[in-house]
């Protein structure tokens, strides 16, 4: 298979970069299709949450958060993605109410240790204080995951307004509304990797959604 191909499959965003370094592959090809068979196979057991870098304290973690809103198996709390939650539910009121826009654009991407800072969750302190442990293969899916909301979020954001100059309604609304359920899909990846699944979205994809 030639270059080209190899990187075709690549993952989003780099991902197999990071993952062939998190697995110890440090042969310089990016591509899956560029790996042995042997790595291919480590790549799909870390992906599946089979390698996961676990540090010694893991299990005593565990029984931390057991009973709270903080998966077990991977030390992330979905609370985080009501930080997205709030700026899709402006974008979807933008077609009705167009200066509500303003609002959207104020919003601003969050990390995930700020987010529980400034909440009122009872959990916050200890969702922070074990974000530090959470398994390295469903932190790199979890945080490229975010990224690519906080880009496709801004992408939108700019898309609307544009459409709002224009003087367009009916494609504002089509576009608000097909936009935020880009934005939840991508949030359905993120709350899956925060329970269990290391599986993230393809570059194609992501470049589909963010395509201009």
């Amino acid at each position: 298979m030639d270059l080209q191909a190899c990187k075709d499959l690549d993952f989003t965003l780099g991902i197999t970069i990071y993952m062939r370094k998190a697995c110890g592959l440090h042969t310089p090809q990016a591509s899956i299709c560029c790996m042995s068979h042997s790595e291919t196979g480590m790549l799909d057991k870390f992906m599946d949450g089979q390698t996961t870098d676990v540090d010694a304290d893991f299990a005593s973690l565990q029984e931390r958060v057991r009973g709270s809103n903080i998966d077990e198996q991977t030390l992330l709390a979905t609370d985080y993605l009501n930080h997205f939650n709030e700026v899709v539910m402006l974008l979807q009121m933008v077609p009705d109410m167009p200066e509500i826009l303003d609002e959207a654009k104020a919003w601003a991407p969050k990390s995930y240790e700020d987010h529980f800072r400034d909440s009122t969750v009872a959990d916050k302190d200890l969702a922070i204080g074990v974000y530090p442990h959470v398994p390295t293969n469903f932190k790199l899916a979890f945080e490229q995951t975010i990224d690519q909301l906080n880009r496709l979020v801004a992408v939108v954001i700019d898309r609307l307004e544009r459409l709002i100059e224009q003087n367009d309604p009916d494609q504002l609304r089509m576009v608000a509304t097909e936009s935020a359920r880009s934005i939840e899909r991508l949030m359905d990846i993120a709350g899956g990797i925060i329970h269990g699944s290391a599986k993230t979205m393809y570059q194609a994809e992501i470049d589909a959604l963010l395509q201009d």
